[in-house]
């Protein structure tokens, strides 16, 4: 049964440390799969991982995962070449779509060079619901900040912007992250947006803003709008703690 309305769950987390995989699913990303409300069977879960040029180690721990979790898995590859031979019949048959971090404009040029960024609006209208970590949360909206292009931090405001606002992730781990996205909003380069913290999601219905969830304590999200004078203004939404 897909989602009764459009649904994105954009966040700076869903996984953790593990102490027998490389990494495993965290609470944001399990109930991104329980918004998608499949019942009676296994929730379809597709991963894609273009961000991290669909690195095997990081699939082959998705799939670890996803037999530990119950899912019905699958994951979509654009390199060497597509995996699959049909990928709007494929991603629209799914849940939830869950879209790893790495280069968020590799990701975007990607998936726009394979038509994915129209099947991906086409399965987010048809109720499947949208998840992703990083460049996996970054992508849904007009833009954000990138190390995509190295070290020092950069805009991107090419999105796909599913959400028509700008998205800030890693607010509080990497120092940079902050006055750049602010600076950006502040001086009209990104619209009004939210940032996360590392461990916060934002969830969407439609392209409205209706909750901030959190997998940890001592986190938080954010409301960044352009102030006077070419500053910005930051205010603090209520984050709901899950588990």
């Amino acid at each position: 049964m897909p989602a009764d309305v459009p649904t994105i769950l954009a966040t700076s987390g869903g996984f953790r440390a593990s102490a027998r995989l490389q990494w495993e699913v965290g609470p944001l990303t399990r109930y991104a799969v329980d918004l998608a409300g499949a019942t009676g069977r296994a929730p379809r879960v597709c991963f894609l991982a273009t961000a991290c040029g669909d690195d095997n180690r990081v699939i082959a721990t998705f799939y670890d995962n996803a037999w530990r979790e119950g899912w019905a898995a699958s994951h979509l590859a654009l390199f060497p070449r597509p995996n699959v031979s049909d990928l709007r019949e494929h991603l629209l048959a799914q849940d939830l779509l869950w879209v790893w971090g790495g280069s968020v404009a590799g990701l975007l040029a990607m998936w726009r060079l394979h038509g994915l960024d129209t099947v991906i609006r086409e399965a987010w209208q048809a109720g499947v619901v949208l998840t992703g970590v990083s460049a996996g949360s970054i992508c849904w909206h007009v833009g954000g900040t990138t190390d995509s292009f190295g070290p020092a931090l950069q805009p991107v405001t090419n999105g796909l912007g599913l959400l028509p606002w700008s998205n800030g992730v890693h607010y509080d781990s990497e120092p940079e992250r902050r006055p750049l996205f602010q600076s950006l909003v502040a001086s009209g380069a990104l619209p009004p947006g939210y940032a996360t913290d590392d461990g916060v999601g934002l969830l969407y219905r439609g392209t409205e803003l209706v909750e901030a969830l959190a997998e940890h304590n001592n986190v938080g999200a954010y409301q960044v709008e352009p102030g006077p004078d070419n500053t910005a203004v930051e205010t603090p939404l209520d984050v709901r703690r899950i588990s």
